[in-house]
């Protein structure tokens, strides 16, 4: 039996998972999800992800020493302290962009690889969520058979997961895809756009599920769903918020794809993903017919794995 967790910067999701198919991805048991804790000490997080496990294994009647694998699939970015693998997570570390951020906690790390280390020794791996997510798409979703690709989420924050001629990239600490960190903008109309990071104006406090909440709910949008669903209904001034969320992240995407000379991105993600159908259309726009000699026969299309991509994700890694 191998045990997933999902860590997002608004949830955890663990599950386990007691035949893998090379074919096919193995079913997820016992699965249970929680709010991700960001009160308490620096270790709150980890110790979390600890006794989840440990409930999702008694309910399978299990001992946790039974488990072959633990595989966790974190948002990032890491740092690493002696070593070991902490958190640096915009959306989870109040201390990295302090109190106008909102964050309920001062951590500027949080513990993650040194409790989960202590219990499960060399069971345990650990990735950054983008590099799980792109190793579920490649092996069970949309970029199976495609050698330069990427995954990205929309959502809380934005993820990515690269890969170029057949080899993920992850860089000195894991972090390579932390392209959601990128500047796009530090102009005065985005002063409002303070990324968890501490960035004023890069994509993530721009267009991530989080900051769309804090940008527009002043307008009578309080989230991200609300005004996607105002959008699409005909309201005016929503669809010129949407037009401009997606000529920022269009233009992110162009600017990875034609970095790195991709051939398809697979796109999931909680913003995303239930509005598909009229976000890709406009995304498409900022990348198609620009520069052909890069971006001619290049995909983008929605994660093959829709809503089960993090968790696949975390199975991926230890699969």
């Amino acid at each position: 039996m191998k045990a997933c967790v999902d860590l997002g910067g608004t949830k955890i999701a663990v599950s386990l998972a007691s035949v893998v198919d090379g074919a096919h991805p193995a079913p997820l048991q016992m699965r249970r999800s929680e709010p991700t804790v960001k009160t308490g000490a620096p270790d709150a997080v980890a110790l979390q992800i600890l006794r989840m496990l440990a409930a999702a294994c008694e309910e399978a009647g299990a001992s946790e020493q039974e488990l072959e694998a633990v595989g966790v699939s974190s948002c990032g970015p890491f740092v690493l302290k002696a070593g070991l693998i902490e958190l640096a997570a915009p959306n989870i570390c109040g201390g990295l962009a302090g109190p106008a951020r909102g964050l309920p906690n001062q951590w500027t790390s949080a513990l993650l690889e040194t409790p989960l280390r202590e219990k499960f020794g060399t069971r345990l791996r650990i990735e950054n969520d983008g590099i799980g997510a792109l190793q579920a798409e490649r092996r069970w979703g949309a970029l199976q058979g495609i050698d330069n690709c990427a995954y990205v989420t929309w959502s809380t924050g934005i993820g990515w997961g690269l890969c170029v001629d057949g080899r993920v990239l992850r860089g000195k600490h894991g972090n390579a895809g932390h392209a959601g960190h990128m500047f796009v903008s530090d102009g005065p109309d985005y002063l409002d756009a303070l990324c968890g990071c501490g960035n004023l104006g890069d994509l993530e406090g721009l267009v991530a599920g989080n900051a769309i909440a804090r940008r527009f709910a002043g307008a009578g949008y309080p989230d991200a769903a609300a005004v996607l669903a105002a959008a699409r209904a005909g309201d005016a001034a929503a669809v010129v918020i949407v037009d401009e969320l997606c000529r920022v992240m269009g233009r992110a995407l162009y600017n990875v794809v034609v970095t790195l000379d991709l051939q398809r991105i697979s796109l999931g993600g909680s913003v995303f993903w239930h509005h598909r159908d009229y976000l890709l259309p406009r995304l498409q726009s900022h990348i198609g017919g620009r520069l052909p000699s890069l971006t001619d026969g290049f995909e983008l299309v929605p994660a093959g794995l829709g809503e089960r991509v993090g968790d696949l994700g975390a199975l991926a890694l230890v699969s």
